[in-house]
């Protein structure tokens, strides 16, 4: 997909005009999903706001930066987005540790809305996945980053930001990736709370010292603190690894996409409130640059219900050399990009033997 943004707040994805990543937030991935639907909550209620709110839209010029040598463009309806993160605690994000110095992406999910926008697939890609990361372009100085094997799936952000984290899932996939999405930590709290809170039931107490939740077992209404501490979570579930905690991520899209279809017509004042909130926590690519573009993007995928989607992590086992990293398996993950290219549901065997299938965080919450 093309296309250029007319806003001022744009920013092409290089190392001369990208915001250092100290200014950056940590993403939290979780929120990217139904963000998009909440700017349109209430339907052509925003009109008026449009340009006020272009104003907070951050956009990175991804098409410009990565050139031609990309994954055919497959027009059939189907659209393909990176959800991206960054572990930056500058700033507002301080609070949850300390900046050493460099952003890299936390977590990362590959949203592909089918043809007819009916259902859609998410893959997980666990940040400690050791994967052949292509040559990039420096997000700090505009060098070439050679290419690098065994490269921690995150350090691709950390090297080149969006656009070589997109290109990094691109060459893993060969799947091109129509749009780009980022949410931070702040922009993540106050939008739950916008919200109203995301209800969830917890069938065993969570109490992670990390994260800073305690949750009895039974049913809760988070704000956005304690969702931000959820999503967070990974000491006190599964064996303590990235990647129990993804499967606590995908638990809480559900309910926040339960919670965003409940959220209805609001009136005018509230409406606004809670799009000028999303649109401060996000950047997008630039096809996505502006309320009109975002809106019309959403209104595509204000059919899909938590139960249309169907979310999966990237079949992974632990690398023999080192137990705190991933390797890709090699056939099943082929599986699932395939399903993908063709627009078809991701198989069952395709994840039945992978490492992030043995959580058990769909035993602590649902």
């Amino acid at each position: 997909m093309t296309g250029q943004s007319g806003s001022d707040s744009r920013i092409r994805a290089t190392g001369k005009r990208r915001r250092k990543p100290s200014r950056r937030r940590r993403a939290t991935v979780i929120a990217a999903w139904s963000l998009a639907g909440l700017v349109v909550v209430g339907g052509g209620g925003l009109g008026y706001a449009y340009f006020q709110l272009d104003g907070n839209l951050k956009a990175v010029d991804i098409n410009n930066a990565l050139g031609k040598n990309r994954p055919h463009n497959v027009d059939n309806g189907s659209e393909d987005i990176l959800v991206l993160g960054s572990d930056s605690r500058s700033g507002a994000n301080q609070q949850y540790g300390a900046d050493e110095g460099g952003a890299r992406s936390d977590t990362a999910m590959i949203v592909h809305v089918n043809k007819g926008h009916k259902t859609a697939s998410v893959v997980s890609i666990p940040r400690d996945t050791l994967v052949t990361r292509p040559e990039c372009e420096s997000d700090e100085s505009g060098a070439d980053v050679a290419g690098q094997q065994r490269a921690m799936f995150n350090t691709a952000y950390e090297v080149g930001g969006p656009a070589c984290a997109v290109k990094t899932v691109e060459s893993m996939s060969g799947i091109r990736m129509d749009h780009y999405l980022e949410v931070d930590f702040t922009g993540f709290k106050k939008l739950i709370d916008k919200l109203g809170g995301v209800k969830i039931t917890t069938k065993q107490a969570i109490n992670d010292s990390k994260s800073h939740l305690n949750l009895e077992p039974g049913t809760h209404t988070l704000d956005g603190e304690q969702s931000l501490g959820l999503v967070r979570t990974r000491k006190s579930v599964g064996d303590g690894s990235d990647l129990g905690r993804i499967q606590l991520q995908q638990a809480f899209i559900k309910a926040l996409m339960v919670q965003a279809k409940s959220v209805g017509v609001l009136d005018g004042t509230k409406l606004y409130g809670l799009a000028d909130t999303a649109t401060k926590a996000i950047t997008t690519d630039s096809d996505l640059g502006s309320v009109k573009k975002l809106a019309g993007f959403a209104n595509g995928l204000k059919g899909l219900g938590a139960d249309d989607v169907h979310m999966v992590t990237l079949p992974v086992e632990y690398d023999p050399a080192d137990p705190n990293r991933v390797i890709p398996q090699e056939k099943a993950g082929q599986q699932v990009w395939t399903a993908l290219r063709h627009d078809k549901p991701i198989p069952a065997s395709a994840t039945e033997k992978s490492a992030g299938d043995k959580g058990d965080a769909g035993d602590i919450v649902q």
